[in-house]
């Protein structure tokens, strides 16, 4: 059995039992037991004549408050929705630079954008596809597993290990082999009071752990609150909804563009009226062939299979509303997923549900999920009509996709399993890979194309290119020539960089001179389709998995990323010409209180008022 110890006893065995260099491994985001990690980094610090390297990705921290309105909404708002989470030291320190000499930490997955400016970081980030983290940590001298793991009483004698199988189960073997060899290794877990309990394949033994904290750990889980889905997303969801195949397989991600998809499928199963008259006036006619081909725009008869290496809080929704209802095996299993992150209210669905069907939702290892090897024929059989939805920040027009890098080299993200999913997408039969994309974007004023000539980096080469979606539709580049492939993607390109697109192909020799695109292409705008969603508001939740904000939150938060989008803080003109149109105070009373601001102190805190309901009026 597991040595049942309090966090500072199991420092004082890790640092007696390791050799001086320790190996840490921690799962990505949930799973990791912050405070048994807070006490070793304590120690380490204190030790430079050891060393500590932590392997891990997605590290979770607060977000920043930054300064002046964003900090008004988020300090409130924050403190009521991570409570007492305890934060991890280390995070502060790399976001800081300012790591002990004898530390580092190595991650392949970093949460987006968040060290974008920390050198430690970006120095020690491994660009590693989610499906060979395993390999690769164990093969730098892995001496430590630490992570979160639930208890049940219904299951006594056993362990969960929950939102985080997906590595350490890919990690047992390898570490048993090694300690055959002689290898001191040790396996930890704390108990966390909030983790739910999932069975199956998560499950260990306890004494499959050499240390065990027991006492529950009962401060709040790490949660990510549902953002808005704009206008924008919905499209973006509404088109790739109709690739879709009842019978099929579905992989989505987290984020405003993966709630808009599931939000699609829900109103395709749940109002299948309403969602064909948006696609009628949307008018599919140029992919109607591969609609039918490839998927529909009926309402589901026999249910889909999750297959994904995030289980996402869309998927239980799907679930929930027999979208997500196709059973795989004998256990009855609707979804296999690596690993789960989301808003509280989805840990408390799934901590609520009876095991029975809990169980139904396998958390299993990422070498299952992401690859094809292993089990091939029964996955095979399982992950028939799959469709691997992944998004991308910019596609090239010869169809390369970015959604991990910027050009000069620093990492917003990584690669995480997204190329997993694409080699799925082009070697299993009847499947595809489908990236979602925004075709433009605003901030400060500057609206750009997220369609792109070139770009210094790609997460997705084109040679892999599959099927691109923007809020304008569907563009299909399987098998096509680099003309047509550009083609097809300046038809799903916003119309005011249509023709300077256009024209740097043609200046390459890639498109022939007389090239012309069809007229129904030339109107791709933003007011061609928000003329659509006021004809059918019921399609375009803003919050359609639900909401941690409350009503005036939603609205100061449209308010705030319309200011965003709008105005370069150093252009005080643009600001005051802003301020001067913003509408009476006593038109918003409850936003301004929940801002602090009924009251302005000073020119700053006026002028703060003022933006503020200029954005409330704009955004209403």
């Amino acid at each position: 059995m597991a040595d049942s110890c309090s966090i500072e006893q199991a420092v004082e065995q890790a640092l007696a039992r390791l050799p001086t260099h320790i190996h840490l491994g921690l799962p990505l985001g949930l799973g990791k037991p912050n405070a048994f990690v807070n006490a070793l980094y304590a120690r380490m610090r204190d030790l430079p004549e050891r060393r500590l390297t932590i392997y891990t990705a997605l590290t979770l921290g607060r977000p920043p408050l930054g300064d002046g309105l964003q900090r008004r909404f988020l300090e409130p708002f924050i403190e009521r929705v991570f409570g007492d989470y305890e934060e991890l030291d280390y995070l502060a320190d790399l976001r800081s630079d300012t790591l002990a000499p004898n530390i580092r930490v190595e991650q392949f997955f970093m949460q987006p954008g968040s060290l974008l400016n920390s050198a430690a970081a970006q120095q020690d980030y491994v660009s590693s596809n989610y499906s060979h983290a395993a390999r690769d940590i164990n093969a730098k001298g892995l001496n430590l597993i630490a992570q979160l793991v639930a208890e049940s009483p219904e299951r006594p004698g056993y362990l969960s290990l929950s939102c985080n199988p997906d590595i350490t189960l890919d990690l047992m073997p390898l570490v048993a082999r090694r300690r055959a060899a002689g290898e001191t290794i040790l396996v930890l877990g704390q108990v966390h009071a909030e983790l739910p309990y999932m069975p199956g394949a998560a499950e260990l033994e306890q004494d499959a752990f050499d240390l065990l904290i027991d006492v529950p750990e009962r401060r709040r889980l790490f949660s990510t609150p549902n953002m808005p889905v704009t206008a924008q997303d919905h499209f973006i969801g509404l088109h790739a909804s109709t690739l879709v195949r009842d019978e099929g397989t579905l992989q989505i991600g987290i984020g405003a563009m993966g709630d808009a998809v599931s939000a699609a499928l829900l109103a395709r199963q749940g109002d299948n009226a309403g969602y064909r008259a948006v696609l009628d006036e949307l008018d599919l006619t140029p992919w109607q062939k591969l609609i039918d081909q490839e998927g529909g725009t009926e309402s589901f008869g026999q249910g889909l299979y999750g297959c994904s290496e995030m289980f996402v809080s869309g998927l239980l929704a799907l679930a929930e509303a027999g979208v997500v209802r196709r059973p795989v095996d004998e256990q009855g299993t609707l979804v296999h997923g690596g690993f789960f992150l989301g808003p509280q209210a989805f840990y408390q669905r799934l901590r609520e549900m009876p095991l029975e069907r809990r169980g139904q939702f396998s958390m299993c290892a990422i070498s299952y999920i992401n690859e094809l090897y292993g089990q091939e024929k029964l996955k095979r059989r399982q992950r028939r009509h799959a469709r691997f939805i992944n998004t991308v920040f910019s596609v090239t027009l010869l169809g390369a996709g970015i959604a991990d890098q910027l050009e000069d080299g620093r990492v917003l993200s990584g690669v995480g399993g997204q190329y997993n999913f694409v080699a799925q997408g082009h070697a299993l039969e009847n499947a595809r890979s489908i990236l979602l994309l925004r075709s433009w974007r605003e901030s400060g004023g500057e609206v750009s194309s997220n369609l792109l000539w070139e770009y210094g980096h790609c997460t997705i080469p084109r040679h892999l290119r599959d099927i691109v979606i923007t809020e304008y539709g569907i563009a299909d580049l399987r098998g096509q020539t680099d003309s047509e492939v550009i083609a097809r993607l300046l038809a799903i390109s916003d119309s005011r960089f249509q023709a300077s697109l256009m024209e740097r192909a043609k200046e390459a020799g890639k498109l022939p001179r007389d090239f012309r695109l069809e007229a129904r292409y030339t109107d791709n705008t933003p007011d061609r389709l928000e003329a659509i969603r006021r004809r059918h508001p019921r399609l375009f939740p803003e919050y359609p998995l639900g909401s941690d904000f409350t009503a005036e939150e939603r609205d100061l938060l449209r308010a705030l990323n319309w200011l965003k989008s709008k105005f370069k803080l150093s252009e005080a003109l643009e600001l005051g010409k802003a301020a001067l149109e913003a509408p009476d105070p006593q038109a918003y009373p409850a936003h301004l209180a929940r801002m602090g601001l009924e009251q302005p102190q000073g020119l700053k805190e006026d002028l703060y008022q003022r933006l503020l309901l200029a954005g409330l009026q704009a955004t209403r």
